[in-house]
């Protein structure tokens, strides 16, 4: 969700906007930017992880793009034209914006370090992505972060903004509408939650894709327990446990299986996970 700034702090040194070189292409073209700008972003603190200190490179490429609130959602990581956010007017013009909301410039910058597209979904989705190998709260502060890291803003359970640590107490972020991709100061005030680091390595045993648009995971494995969270489009998620309960019939399939997502406390049917009617290598829940 973007999040409100005065007109005062808009980024108004960042005046072109970045080129990208069609539609699903691997990278997108830099922007042109002053050298001070391009000097501003980059990776500021030593101790990252080769592939976090790619991320935060192929996320400073992006200086000077366009926020847009639902791009970079599109099939592959990439920047997308937006969307129009219903509770924000300063997106009125982001259909007509190519660019990234600030979960869209995450995904985009883990796609271009590690490969494939390890960070699909919201902001909310990354944060508690299996990815995940360390978390750090929001009491500790700056001082045990790397380059790399994402830093997150939300309360509740919910995540609503998160953005890229460069070292230093600066962050490069895709803000909100009417702005571009900036260099910013980290905000330890307000509803900022912590950070988390993402793991170098391939997923762990018992990550598993997603597929499908607007998949409802449920408080219960039964379509007529409560939701709980939406996964807009493919998303990695970790399967503690799976079991045998409600069938269910979709998209031409009919499944009793349902698997437990600890990171996000639910279920979901086993039809919108990739690989078998009941997954391998996943223990039966109790």
């Amino acid at each position: 969700m973007a999040m409100r700034k005065t007109a005062a702090m808009a980024v108004a040194a960042l005046t072109l906007l970045a080129v990208w070189g069609g539609a699903g292409s691997a990278t997108a073209a830099a922007p042109a930017t002053t050298h001070k700008a391009a000097e501003a972003c980059g990776v500021l603190a030593p101790g990252a992880s080769a592939a976090a200190e790619k991320a935060v490179a192929a996320a400073c490429e992006q200086i000077g793009v366009w926020y847009t609130w639902g791009g970079g959602h599109g099939p592959q990581p990439g920047p997308t034209y937006g969307q129009v956010d219903p509770s924000d007017p300063d997106s009125a013009h982001d259909p007509e914006r190519l660019g990234f909301d600030c979960s869209g410039l995450v995904r985009y910058a883990y796609a271009r370090a590690v490969g494939g597209d390890p960070l699909s979904g919201n902001a909310y989705h990354q944060f508690h992505s299996p990815q995940v190998n360390q978390r750090f709260t929001a009491a500790q502060g700056t001082g045990p972060l790397l380059p790399g890291d994402l830093l997150a803003w939300g309360s509740g359970g919910s995540i609503h903004h998160i953005a890229i640590y460069l070292g230093a107490g600066k962050m490069v972020e895709a803000r909100e509408s009417g702005t571009r991709i900036t260099v910013s100061d980290v905000r330890l005030g307000g509803d900022y939650a912590g950070a988390v680091r993402i793991a170098a390595a391939a997923p762990a045993p018992g990550t598993f894709s997603t597929w499908g648009t607007d998949v409802w995971t449920h408080k219960e494995p039964s379509t007529t327990s409560p939701r709980v969270h939406r996964f807009p489009g493919p998303t990695m998620v970790r399967v503690e446990c799976q079991k045998h309960a409600e069938p269910v019939t979709a998209e031409g399939y009919t499944n009793d299986a349902w698997s437990y997502l600890p990171e996000y406390g639910a279920w979901i049917t086993n039809i919108y996970l990739k690989g078998p009617a009941w997954l391998d290598g996943v223990r039966t829940c109790p």
